[in-house]
C-alpha cells in the first residue's frame, strides 16, 4: 500500500528521561492504527511528533507530497467567542454545507443536542470537546489523528464515531491513528495496534483483542525464557554452595555469571494482584426502590422506577447525559430522597461511591501516600497473609519510590488507583463506580477489572466505557425517558433503542408507525432472517454462552494455579486436575463453536 506518513529513528529526550530512542514507524493507505500503552509512556507525544507539532532530538518524520493531516489533541481548544456553527462549518453557506452528507452526519452524530448559534464560551468542557471533534471530522484529510476522542462521548456517541471512521474512507485509502483507553472502540476501528513502552513502539496485527492475544503469547515466551534462566541460576548457586568454602572465591567467573543473571532480570510491569479485601456481610435485603419519582422544579427526572437490588448483584447503568443515572445512584447511596415512592435499605448495607471527583484525596495533597494509607490500619489481611500498607500499595502498582511521594505529585491514574484503594478499605458491601475509567490506561483498566472480579459485594457501575461495563457486570439497565429498563441484549440493545428514540423524535418515524414497529417487533423478521422473538432467544443463548465460557476460563486458570502449587509426587491428584482441565477445554471448544453459529445467525 502507498506510504502516507512515517518516522525514522526518532529520538526524544527530556531532562529526566528518554521518551523515544530509535523509533521507526509508518502509516500507509488503509491503515487503521490504535495506540496503547501506560500513562506517561509517550502515546500523545508520538502523535505530536508524527503530526509535526513537536520536533524530535534526532531522526526525522517524512510524508508523501500533498498529504493532509488532521489532528485532535487533548489540549486543543477553539476560540471561545465563536459560535458552534462558525467553529464547525466556518463561513460556508447553509445550502453548501447542508448538501454535504459528511457534514450532516458529523453534526447529527456529535452536536445535535447543542444550539447551533450558541457561543463556545457558554458550553461545558465536554460540549466544547465534541464541537472540536466535529470541526476536525468535517474536513477532508488523508490522515486523521485522534487523541482520546471518546472522552466526553456517551455510549451512542462512541458507537457513532466508530461507524464514522470505519466508513470515512474506502478500505485501501486514508489513514487513522487513534490513542484511546476505550478498548471496545479500539476493537471496532483498529486493524493494527502500536504498543508504546520503554522508549520503543511495538506493532501488533489486529485490534485490541488480537493485541492482547499476541502480548500474552509474547509474555508466555518471555516467562518460559525466564524460567530457564531461573533454573540455570539455581544450578549456579547450588554449585557455588557445594564443596569447600574456598570454592566461592576461587572460580570468580562463576560468581560473575550468577551476578549477571540476576542483573539481567527484567523489571516487572506494574500490576494489581489484590485478591480480596475484607467486606461486611450483606443480609438478604440490600436496597429496594419502590415506585420512585424524582422531580427537580418542573422537570421530572425519574418516574415510577422500581428496582430491587440483590446481594452480590453486578449491574451496569446506561443512559444519555442528563437522563438521570446519577440521580438513580444517589437514591441508592442515600444522598438523595425521592419526591415520591420509598427507598428501603437493609440494616447491614454499607454503600461506598467511587465518584468522578477525587473527594477522598481532598486536603491531602502534601501528605505521603504511605502515611495516608497507614493511618487507616497498620496491617491488612490478604489471602491469609498480613501486609503492611507499603506492601499493599506495591501490589496496587505503586513503586517503592512512589510510596513516599506526596499525593499532590501523583499522576491522574495513580490518584485514581489510590482513591479506589481508600474506598475499598472502608469495607463497603455495596460499591458504586461513577465513570471509573478516567485517567486509566488499558493495562491498569485490566488490572482494576481483575480486582473487581474478586470483590464479593454488590457492584453498580455507570460508565460510557462499554468494554468495562460488559466486562465487570452481569446485567445492564438503561435510564430512558425517566424509566428504568432492563436490557437483555446488553449495550447493543441500548444503542438500538436510542437510535429508534432519536428517529422518532426527529420525525423520520411517525409516532403511530414507531408504536406499531415496537409492538410488532416480536413477530417481524429482522435483516438476519429471524423474527423478533427468535432473535431475542438467540441473543439470550449467546449471552449465556459468553457467561459460561468466562466461568470455565476462570475455573481453568484456578486449576492451573492449583496444578503448579500441588505436590508433584501426588500423581493421582495431578491426574484429576488435568482431566478436569481437559473437560473444560472440550466444553469451551463446543461453546465457542455454538457462539460462532449464533453470531452468524444474528448477522
Amino acid at each position: 500500500m502507498a506510504h502516507l506518513l512515517g518516522a525514522e529513528r526518532l529520538r526524544l529526550e527530556y531532562p529526566t528521561r528518554v521518551v523515544f530512542d530509535g523509533v521507526t514507524v509508518g502509516v500507509s493507505e488503509g491503515d487503521r492504527i490504535g495506540v496503547v500503552g501506560r500513562n506517561g509512556d509517550g502515546k500523545s507525544t508520538l502523535l505530536s511528533l508524527l503530526a509535526g507539532r513537536l520536533e524530535p532530538d534526532d531522526g526525522r518524520v517524512t510524508s508523501r507530497r500533498g498529504v493532509t493531516i488532521g489532528m485532535l489533541d487533548q489540549g486543543d481548544v477553539l476560540d471561545p467567542s465563536l459560535t458552534v456553527s462558525a467553529a464547525i462549518v466556518g463561513g460556508r453557506a447553509e445550502h453548501e454545507w447542508a448538501g454535504d452528507a459528511r457534514v450532516r452526519d458529523v453534526i447529527a452524530g456529535l452536536v445535535s443536542d447543542i444550539a447551533w448559534d450558541a457561543e463556545l464560551s457558554t458550553l461545558s468542557g465536554g460540549q466544547q470537546r465534541r464541537v472540536a471533534l466535529a470541526a476536525l471530522l468535517v474536513g477532508d484529510w488523508d490522515v486523521v489523528m485522534l487523541d482520546e476522542p471518546t472522552n466526553h462521548l456517551d455510549v451512542e456517541g462512541i458507537a457513532w464515531l466508530a461507524q464514522h471512521v470505519r466508513s470515512r474512507w474506502s478500505a485501501s485509502s486514508g489513514g487513522l491513528v487513534v490513542v484511546t483507553h476505550d478498548r471496545w472502540f479500539l476493537d471496532e476501528v483498529s486493524t493494527t495496534t502500536w504498543e508504546v513502552h520503554d522508549g520503543v513502539v511495538e506493532a501488533f496485527e489486529g485490534g485490541y483483542a488480537a493485541y492482547v492475544l499476541q502480548r500474552v503469547e509474547r509474555d508466555r515466551m518471555a516467562a518460559a525464557s525466564e524460567a530457564r534462566r531461573q533454573n540455570l541460576m539455581r544450578k549456579e548457586l547450588a554449585w557455588l554452595r557445594r564443596g569447600p568454602p574456598a570454592r566461592t572465591s576461587k572460580p570468580k567467573f562463576r560468581i560473575d555469571a550468577a551476578t549477571e543473571l540476576i542483573a539481567d532480570e527484567p523489571p516487572a510491569r506494574n500490576s494489581i494482584a489484590l485478591s480480596r479485601l475484607a467486606t461486611a456481610r450483606l443480609g438478604r435485603d440490600v436496597v429496594d426502590l419502590e415506585d420512585i419519582g424524582v422531580e427537580f422544579g418542573t422537570k421530572r427526572v425519574l418516574d415510577g422506577v422500581t428496582w430491587r437490588i440483590a446481594p452480590g448483584e453486578r449491574t451496569g447503568i446506561l443512559g444519555a447525559n442528563g437522563a438521570g443515572k446519577s440521580t438513580l445512584l444517589s437514591l441508592v447511596a442515600g444522598t438523595l430522597e425521592p419526591t415520591s415512592g420509598r427507598v428501603k435499605r437493609g440494616k447491614t448495607v454499607n454503600v461506598a461511591t467511587l465518584s468522578q471527583r477525587l473527594e477522598e484525596l481532598e486536603g491531602l495533597e502534601k501528605e505521603r501516600v504511605r502515611d495516608v494509607v497507614g493511618r487507616l490500619r497498620t496491617a491488612y489481611s490478604i489471602g491469609g497473609k498480613d501486609l503492611s500498607p507499603g506492601q499493599l500499595l506495591e501490589r496496587l502498582g505503586f513503586s517503592s519510590a512512589q510510596l513516599s511521594t506526596a499525593i499532590g505529585e501523583l499522576s491522574g491514574g495513580q490518584r485514581r488507583r489510590l482513591q479506589l484503594l481508600l474506598v475499598l478499605l472502608s469495607e463497603p458491601n455495596v460499591l458504586i463506580l461513577d465513570e471509573p475509567t478516567n485517567d486509566m490506561d488499558t493495562d491498569m483498566l485490566a488490572a482494576i477489572e481483575d480486582l473487581l472480579d474478586e470483590w464479593p459485594g454488590t457492584l453498580l457501575v455507570v460508565s460510557h466505557d462499554r468494554y468495562l461495563v460488559e466486562r465487570v457486570t452481569d446485567q445492564q439497565y438503561a435510564v430512558i425517558g425517566g424509566k428504568l429498563r432492563h436490557l437483555p441484549g446488553g449495550v447493543d440493545e441500548y444503542v438500538r433503542l436510542r437510535a429508534l428514540e432519536d428517529d422518532a423524535r426527529s420525525g423520520t418515524l411517525h409516532e403511530s408507525s414507531f408504536a406499531a414497529s415496537t409492538a410488532s417487533a416480536a413477530a417481524a423478521p429482522t435483516a438476519s432472517g429471524l423474527s423478533g422473538s427468535e432473535r431475542r432467544t438467540a441473543e439470550k443463548e449467546l449471552s449465556a454462552a459468553e457467561r459460561r465460557i468466562a466461568k470455565l476460563e476462570s475455573e481453568r486458570a484456578k486449576l492451573h494455579i492449583e496444578l503448579a502449587e500441588s505436590d508433584q509426587s501426588d500423581y493421582e491428584h495431578l491426574g484429576g486436575i488435568q482431566r478436569r482441565v481437559q473437560e473444560i477445554d472440550d466444553e469451551i471448544d463446543g461453546l465457542e463453536f455454538r457462539w460462532l453459529e449464533l453470531q452468524e445467525q444474528l448477522g
